[in-house]
């Protein structure tokens, strides 16, 4: 376990408390719903482009993304291609429809096309995916902090939590998008001392340029891949096609981003503020690869662990896979010095021959990581194996009095073993790779801010979720189906205490939550399981003026099922879920709509 400097605790406190405390006090005393959910209508363009980037920039896109540069390289980038044609299209169609019906959710506009239920629907699907999501945001870091520092998991959940619940419930979407332009601040900030000190520690007589060189040659540099393969995740089109529908749906129908440009005072600062994301969006994206990508050229001259997680390789060096693991070691270890060699001459000489032997040096490298994993999963599985049956075999002793303290002690100690045995069950350390060279090659001082960072991520993509769920539990769903109507104090109170709630039920998902094969993938997924039908709602009500309630209703539900369907039999990769979601749900709504016609003429 790692420890922190007294320094790095001053500026990771003092960072994170300055932001909590300035949001909180700017936007004190919010007291009508315009104010509240709309932040009163007065945010420029620049802090409404900045705030939509923070809520996407959550704390998994700087601890996943470098990871997944660090491993497959700058491919991920494509993944955002979408994104600028998608705040186009948003810009031209969306905001313009949203400023004149002047709503303070995106499903308000659902209602005076259809009807209530479809509203309704709508928004509990949204409910339920970024409810998820918002669980995840706070989970990620904790979840990797807690293994690389030894903090409390539980502590760190209810701490993250708490500090977004602080502000967002005072100041509501006013508090959310001031502490977000800070916290881009200090992302930009700590990101880019992170590249200096990554490329001032590589080398001397390696420059960027020849560092490029070295990742072109393990493949980290092969940016765009144009094949229509649909077993490749991230490719030019899924990017073009896949990412473009799942960018329509997050950034034209998901209200934590919709929530961000309503409270501008003008349609012409929500469209610059968009359009200003789309700008900066990709470049960002391939920044934060870039410093992936420079942290797997600093390795190639400095030795890395076969694994980034300590506890797991504790684990398997403490079994009887342990003598196979050092056997690997010493084989990293030995193709280390070749490839650091290999990696000199590269940057002194432009040699295809010499490229191609670090790309082939770079293929054994993962056959290790890939072995290395495989046994950190036999040594868990069979350490969870051996202490389950001990502990298990105790437990039934004792079970014919289940009332008596010996079972009941018994039983606690054999949930607590399993809770705690669950933090050592990661394998895949992508996530865990950049915290650990931040908290082992960076200065003092800069650890901090860098952690900071990654909380302050975590904080503004949570504190985003938050308000919005709040804000659709509100207006949506409790305010619209109230059977008298509430005054403005009623409803500022009621989003507060809904805001509270879902900061509690974040932090709850967050507790209970398990690390999946890469953060930023798990985030996507849930994402493109909903995006595309909820986005193929939107589409029906902007341009099928034939197509009535019923018809949209059911065709959603129907579509939900066979998405959900597709996506646990792995139908196809799931950004292109989003478009099949989204293709679905408006031929059945044409279907049903046709076949209602037909039986009304029958009957007549």
């Amino acid at each position: 376990m790692q420890t922190l400097n007294w320094i790095d605790w001053v500026v990771l406190t003092v960072t994170l408390v300055t932001i909590v405390g300035y949001g909180t006090w700017k936007t004190r005393g919010r007291k009508s719903a315009q104010d509240y959910i709309k932040g009163g209508n007065t945010t420029k363009w620049w802090t409404i482009g900045l705030s939509v980037m923070a809520t996407q920039a959550s704390a998994i896109t700087f601890l996943s993304t470098t990871g997944q540069a660090f491993s497959d390289g700058m491919g991920f980038v494509q993944f955002y291609f979408g994104l600028p044609i998608a705040m186009v299209i948003i810009c031209l169609v969306f905001i313009p429809l949203y400023h004149r019906l002047k709503v303070y959710t995106a499903y308000e506009f659902l209602e005076n096309r259809f009807d209530l239920k479809t509203r309704s629907l709508t928004a509990i699907l949204f409910l339920i995916q970024r409810g998820l999501a918002a669980g995840i945001t706070i989970f990620a870091p904790a979840i990797i902090l807690s293994v690389v520092l030894g903090w409390n998991i539980t502590y760190l959940n209810i701490a993250i939590g708490v500090l977004v619940i602080i502000y967002t419930v005072s100041g509501g979407t006013k508090a959310v998008t001031v502490t977000q332009k800070q916290q881009m601040f200090v992302i930009f900030a700590g990101m880019l001392a992170a590249l200096v000190i990554i490329l001032n520690l590589i080398p001397d007589n390696v420059s960027f340029t020849k560092a490029l060189d070295i990742a072109g040659a393990s493949g980290r540099m092969e940016v765009l891949d144009f094949s229509f393969d649909l077993e490749n995740r991230y490719t030019v089109w899924s990017g073009l096609i896949g990412g473009t529908f799942l960018a329509l749906a997050y950034f034209g129908t998901d209200q934590s981003q919709v929530q961000r440009y309503l409270s501008a005072k003008s349609m012409k600062e929500m469209q610059m503020g968009l359009i200003f994301n789309g700008l900066l969006k990709v470049p960002m994206q391939f920044f934060i690869l870039l410093v992936g990508v420079m942290v797997f050229v600093f390795y190639q001259f400095n030795a890395a662990p076969l694994n980034f997680i300590d506890a797991s390789t504790k684990k398997v060096l403490a079994s009887e896979y342990s003598q196979q693991y050092q056997n690997l070691q010493e084989k990293q270890n030995n193709l280390f010095n070749e490839k650091k060699a290999l990696s000199i001459q590269v940057s002194k000489n432009d040699d295809d021959k010499l490229r191609q032997d670090l790309f082939v040096l770079d293929s054994i490298e993962k056959t290790h990581r890939l072995k290395s994993k495989y046994l950190i999963k036999r040594a868990i599985d069979t350490a969870y194996a051996s202490k389950y049956d001990k502990l298990n075999t105790e437990l039934l002793a004792l079970k014919k009095n289940k009332n008596s303290d010996a079972y009941k002690k018994k039983k606690e100690e054999l949930n607590t073993w399993y809770k705690e045995s669950a933090k050592d069950t990661q394998t895949n350390d992508r996530d865990y790779m950049f915290i650990t060279f931040i908290l082992k090659y960076l200065p003092k001082g800069l650890i901090g801010l860098l952690l900071a960072v990654i909380l302050s991520a975590a904080m503004s993509s949570t504190a985003s979720e938050i308000n919005a769920l709040a804000t659709i539990t509100s207006i949506d769903l409790y305010g619209r189906n109230l059977k008298e109507d509430k005054d403005e104090k009623h409803m500022v109170k009621a989003t507060k205490m809904f805001t509270l709630l879902w900061g509690i039920m974040a932090i709850i998902i967050a507790c209970f939550a398990n690390l999946a094969e890469n953060l930023i993938q798990l985030v996507n997924i849930i994402g493109s399981i909903f995006y595309g039908n909820v986005l193929g709602i939107f589409l029906l009500a902007f341009f099928f003026k034939f197509i009535k309630a019923n018809a949209v209703f059911a065709a959603a539900l129907i579509t939900q099922i066979i998405v959900i369907i597709g996506w646990w039999f792995d139908w196809m990769p799931y950004l292109w879920l989003n478009l099949f979601g989204c293709i679905l749900v408006i031929l059945i709504a044409v279907l049903i709509q046709f076949s209602q016609k037909n039986n009304d003429r029958i009957s007549a």
